[in-house]
């Protein structure tokens, strides 16, 4: 019991004091390493080991791919398609940033990347339309949270690592329940739109609209391209990743043009940096684990949550509470890894489906990356608009009420997660 109050205390204390999550995990993990004397010798050899697996290196490659497709102009293209689509009815550049939202996340993969590329663009337009800073902001960041839902999804790949579930499977179950969540992101935008006067520009001609979808084919092709190459049959997941890099330099510097030798340089620097401190937190992460497994840490917490209940409803309601109050702390990568070893026994127990379970624990996540205070989202938006966390947090909160909505029909309608699964024929 030692174990347990020592391993959650000094690594909670770690994060109160304001230490990096990724920190954080690793001064905890070494430090009861050598307290319980588990072998100095073997930091390195684990910590290595949490970072070489095969299907962790389309990590680095979606972050890539995504960054390729963003900088090449492919989501003022996707922006300008919709607008022109949607027109002037109230909410109309609300709207018009959830769908984008939608297709970008069959990008890029990453919500923090997601609301950038939306950001940069749309909180301008939407600002000039008379759209309130506050809200538009918010709309921006959980639209973006909305890409570790929908595949191709960073977040399912380190679930189904740590796992060992099938990513072509999870990917397939993330799909309805995205478009769920983004469908009923919709309804609040247009209400408060419509209560506020806010609305779109103009409707398309059809000339305006076909040369729009012309411009905008090869990023609404990106995704399809992937997935299809996945359910196919024709290249992993991870192999996936590397197919979008190059269609994403094909789209950039052979169909726009729009990519020079200098973008190219600041692409892979920022791809760089954004995989380095992905994979340092997973390395770190993966070594709190272990620690925590080989202390018998998991398995005991594992043990007292099902002490608390016979009931299994009740004890998801405690798992959802308990992540949704983790991703207000901590960022999605080190959440899996934390409080994975302690799920998996757990879901074992009750026989949940994995898969399922993936769905509703990165729905969760999501819910985390727009919910202060660590809500990586909204740090994205507020550095791009200049406002401060204050401010667009106010704005957040229906579209968190709305999300939360959609995790509760995830949970109590578990076949809108399995059945494209199934279809696939990966169940």
């Amino acid at each position: 019991m030692e174990a347990v109050l020592l391993f959650f205390s000094l690594f909670l204390a770690l994060l109160v004091l304001g230490v990096p999550v990724a920190t954080s995990l690793g001064f905890t993990a070494v430090s009861l390493i050598w307290k319980y004397g588990l072998g100095i010798k073997g930091i390195a050899p684990n910590f290595y080991a949490g970072i070489a697996k095969f299907q962790l290196l389309a990590l680095p490659f979606f972050i890539l791919a995504g960054l390729i497709l963003d900088r090449c102009g492919i989501s003022k293209r996707l922006i300008k398609l919709v607008s022109l689509l949607v027109g002037p009815i109230p909410g109309g550049l609300a709207i018009v940033t959830i769908i984008v939202g939608i297709i970008f996340a069959g990008i890029s993969g990453s919500g923090p990347a997601d609301t950038a590329a939306l950001g940069v663009i749309l909180f301008p337009a939407m600002v000039a339309m008379s759209y309130d800073k506050s809200y538009t902001s918010a709309l921006i960041a959980a639209s973006g949270a909305l890409a570790i839902v929908i595949p191709p999804s960073i977040a399912f790949i380190l679930y189904g690592v740590i796992t060992s579930t099938s990513v072509p499977a999870l990917f397939a179950a993330g799909v309805i329940p995205g478009v769920i969540a983004a469908l009923f992101l919709i309804i609040p935008s247009y209400f408060i739109a419509r209560k506020h006067g806010w609305k779109g520009e103009r409707w398309g001609t059809p000339g305006e609209i076909w040369q729009a979808f012309k411009e905008a084919i090869w990023g609404l092709l990106a995704p399809a391209v992937v997935l299809a190459g996945i359910y196919g049959g024709i290249f992993t997941a991870t192999e996936a990743a590397v197919v979008a890099v190059f269609y994403g330099l094909f789209v950039g510097l052979v169909v726009y043009r729009s990519l020079t030798l200098k973008v190219l340089y600041e692409i892979f620097r920022d791809a760089v940096l954004s995989s380095a401190v992905v994979m340092f937190i997973v390395a770190c992460a993966g070594l709190f684990s272990w620690t925590g497994s080989t202390l018998g840490v998991m398995d005991k917490t594992s043990t007292y949550i099902l002490s608390l209940s016979a009931n299994p409803m009740v004890i998801l309601i405690l798992i959802n509470v308990m992540l949704i109050i983790a991703g207000m702390l901590m960022d999605a990568i080190s959440i899996y890894y934390v409080f994975l070893p302690i799920l998996i026994p757990i879901m074992k127990f009750f026989h949940w489906d994995p898969i399922w379970f993936g769905v509703v624990m990165t729905l969760n996540l999501a819910i985390g990356q727009i919910t202060p205070p660590v809500a990586v989202n909204l740090y994205v938006i507020a550095n791009i608009t200049n406002l401060s966390l204050e401010k667009i947090s106010r704005g957040v909160l229906p579209f968190i009420a709305i999300l939360v909505t959609a995790l509760i029909i995830t949970i109590i309608f578990p076949s809108l997660s399995l059945y494209l699964p199934a279809v696939f024929g990966l169940k």
